[in-house]
């Protein structure tokens, strides 16, 4: 029998101690950091597969007025607005929704004249918008607050997502239920674009 020196059969324990607690220990900790990313990426990803959905009613009554845009995906034709970026809303008597949409830029404020009809069978939830005949648009209602404090709007292949807002700005726990809205729907969170807002009140 071949005997160990004093100082191997010590290495030789600590290495055994080493790789069957310390290596374990790290492993269990490393599995608890990755799983609920892993299952997150999964979750975002099994989402942007599904389709996107309209919320089920819109009273455009009540939906009519002035928005103010809270956060947006970045778009081609608002890339001169750097603020105070607004939506109105206005019922016409033909049954269409006349749109103005307005923006601050670095020469003052630009506007845009639009009008959106109803898509049938929608219940007003879903809209297409012009702004150049005959070019049209989808607007979704996909995220509604019940008072009508903040809405979400988006379109089916998700390239675009506004978050709108009654005033100037919106409470975090507002904020929280209309980006938990888009990210329900499988919309990429990291894409917003917040917008910055002049002074005003805030829904409390």
């Amino acid at each position: 029998m071949v005997k160990a020196w004093p100082g191997e059969a010590a290495s030789r324990r600590r290495r055994r101690i080493i790789g069957a607690g310390s290596g374990s220990s790290l492993a269990r900790s490393l599995l608890r950091l990755l799983l609920p990313a892993t299952f997150a990426c999964v979750g975002v990803s099994a989402l942007a597969q599904t389709s996107v959905e309209s919320v089920a009613a819109l009273e455009l009554g009540r939906y009519a007025g002035k928005w103010y845009e809270i956060a947006s995906y970045p778009m081609f034709f608002q890339r001169q607005c750097i603020g105070d970026t607004t939506a109105e809303y206005a019922l016409t008597p033909d049954g269409d929704v006349s749109v103005t949409n307005r923006c601050r830029t670095e020469r003052g404020f630009d506007e845009a004249r639009g009008s959106a009809t109803v898509v049938e069978g929608s219940h007003n939830a879903r809209l297409k918008v012009s702004f150049f005949w005959p070019f049209r648009s989808d607007y979704w209602v996909i995220g509604l607050d019940p008072d009508y404090r903040w809405a979400v709007v988006g379109n089916p292949n998700r390239k675009y997502l506004w978050v709108l807002s009654r005033t100037p700005r919106l409470p975090p726990a507002l904020l929280d239920a209309a980006l938990g809205a888009a990210a329900a729907q499988g919309f990429d969170l990291t894409k917003l674009r917040y917008t910055a807002q002049g002074s005003g009140a805030t829904i409390e």
